[in-house]
């Protein structure tokens, strides 16, 4: 390939060369063609505010839900299982010479023309979460993130965990016998990595989502099951379709929380539902 782009332009080229010209030819300009129609969204530069860009990731914006509450990304401190692990998902491309620049782009198009209906049936991605400078700036602190963290080797396997502290049963005092570490622990499954208030509200956790029931109603769900609070509570995360709530559709929430959390998480988050749902 060296020789299409040496500078004895002059000389006659062999049969063999110009047809690998006229083959990368027709390959451009496909790119071109298919560039065009996918929206032209044009460069993203690098030159980004990237600490906004890890702001919005983690907290997103006009009361939509960070790219956190689905993706884990070690730099910003997410461990949301909904969507691909982001270190992970990159580490292949930068071993094989993948560019932060490269990465960029294709982040800001993944924001730009997700898919919001998998086949798999597991949640979509929202279109257009971020757009405009924001949308550059979160694609601008992703690449440079997975960067970093797979540098510093984030995309190996975790540690494993520790026994889980039991969740509080339903009864008994004002707040259920989780202490402060546990609830705290819990809220940030709830809204990080476990993604619940990207499909839930629940006006502790600050989150607004409609996908599923509202999480302050809970204890009325409950009933209508016919099941202990607490129970009903774990239930509802580790077989999701066991019991759905009228006027919502099965199928939806994902039912491998048992694989993408840990016994303690599910322990704790149940905890803190307990502890402020309706309150």
């Amino acid at each position: 390939m060296s020789r299409i782009d040496s500078p004895a332009v002059e000389s006659p080229l062999p049969a063999s060369s110009a047809r690998r010209r006229v083959l990368l030819t027709v390959v451009l300009t496909a790119l071109a063609v298919t560039a065009a129609g996918c929206g032209a969204l044009g460069y993203t530069s690098g030159k980004a505010d990237r600490q906004n860009g890890k702001k919005l990731f983690v907290d997103g914006k006009n009361g939509k839900p960070g790219c956190g509450s689905c993706h884990t990304l070690a730099d910003a401190g997410t461990t949301g299982t909904i969507g691909p692990d982001l270190d992970v998902a990159f580490s292949q491309d930068l071993k094989v010479g993948m560019t932060e620049a490269t990465i960029r782009q294709v982040v800001r198009g993944q924001i730009a023309y997700a898919i919001t209906t998998t086949s798999t049936g597991a949640p979509g991605m929202p279109k257009n979460l971020v757009t405009g400078n924001d949308a550059r700036d979160v694609a601008a602190y992703v690449a440079a993130a997975v960067v970093k963290d797979n540098a510093a080797g984030a995309a190996a396997a975790p540690a494993p965990t520790p026994a889980p502290t039991p969740a509080p049963k339903p009864g008994g005092g004002s707040t259920p016998s989780g202490n402060a570490a546990q609830l705290a622990a819990g809220k940030k499954v709830f809204t990080v990595s476990g993604g619940c208030g990207a499909c839930h509200t629940l006006k502790d956790a600050g989150t607004t989502g409609t996908i599923g029931p509202k999480i302050d109603n809970v204890a009325a769900d409950a009933k209508k099951a016919g099941k202990p609070l607490a129970d009903y509570v774990k239930e509802s995360i580790e077989s999701p379709n066991a019991y759905v709530v009228p006027g919502f559709p099965g199928g939806v929430m994902p039912p491998d929380f048992t694989k993408t959390l840990t016994a303690q998480q599910i322990a704790d988050v149940v905890a803190y539902i307990l502890a402020v749902a309706g309150k």
